[in-house]
């Protein structure tokens, strides 16, 4: 039995393309660590539509009679909704299970997603989800409704999914010196994710000596092998043509250390990158 202080690999499961994927990438990172991964479900509540005045053409127990109907259709919807989540819930099990992850739980959860991760947070290792929910169908564009609420309220590292799977080989580090970059840094050098995989350690714009001495050298007494580079040019471009340019797997990056007010005035450099990245990001706040 899974000990419950385990801190957990968690993977957000719905009916989206990626969640084959996020199962893959959640039993990679599961069997380079150990951690027991944890699959959650989590249905959104909807509350039960309001029935319309129509006193002016119907009678009062007409409209009763409606809003009892309505229940009852609510009722139906959300049993059909949990039967529907442990079947995807199940698959996933078996689906982790046969890529070699050894402890998994299962688990659903109602309310926004944001609002059961930080229930969950403290028993979370890595959250691992996909770039779009099962609203976006089989659309390239957009991000999903609540990823960018989940990644501002938690300080949890977080994987986001955006391709099939692949098994890391080489990683992009997007370090500026930041307070969150520095974590990205010390999660780079210290997880046992990392051993072996060769790390691009990146800045963009100047000051770059400095702050890429620093990082590098964090990164080689972790035993790692880093290429560092200076790039210029407008950050967000520059990262991801780096990234197709050498067949970055996966880019680790800090998320939104800005406030809302600057990112709405002039842009988040994450959300960008989510939209503008064909791999997936790793985001630490």
């Amino acid at each position: 039995m899974t000990d419950q202080k385990d801190p957990v690999v968690l993977s957000c499961i719905d009916g989206s393309r990626y969640s084959g994927a996020v199962c893959d990438y959640s039993a990679w990172i599961a069997s380079r660590t150990g951690a027991p991964i944890k699959l959650l479900h989590n249905i959104e509540r909807v509350s039960t539509p309001a029935v319309a005045d129509l006193s002016g053409s119907i009678g009062l127990g007409s409209q009763e009679e409606l809003l009892e109907e309505l229940t009852l259709l609510e009722q139906q919807r959300s049993k059909l909704q949990l039967e529907q989540g442990r079947l995807m819930l199940d698959e996933a099990r078996t689906r982790v299970g046969n890529a070699g992850a050894g402890r998994v739980m299962t688990c659903q959860r109602h309310g926004s997603l944001a609002e059961s991760l930080i229930e969950l947070e403290d028993h979370i290792r890595v959250l691992v989800l996909g770039i779009r929910g099962e609203e976006h169908g089989e659309s390239n564009r957009g991000l999903g409704a609540q990823l960018e609420s989940v990644v501002r309220a938690l300080h949890k590292p977080i994987l986001v999914v955006n391709r099939e799977f692949k098994a890391p080989q080489t990683i992009m580090l997007a370090y500026d010196g930041s307070d969150a970059a520095r974590k990205a840094l010390d999660m780079v050098a210290t997880s046992e994710v990392f051993k072996g995989i060769h790390c691009h350690l990146v800045h963009v714009g100047e000051g770059a000596d400095a702050i890429l001495a620093e990082g590098a050298e964090a990164l080689h007494h972790a035993g790692l092998a880093v290429t560092s580079v200076n790039l210029t040019g407008k950050t967000v471009e520059a990262l991801i043509a780096y990234q197709q340019e050498n067949n970055i797997d996966l880019t680790v990056m800090g998320a939104f250390s800005h406030s809302r007010l600057r990112d709405l005035l002039l842009g988040s450099v994450t959300a960008k990158m989510m939209l503008g990245a064909n791999q997936p990001l790793l985001l630490l706040r």
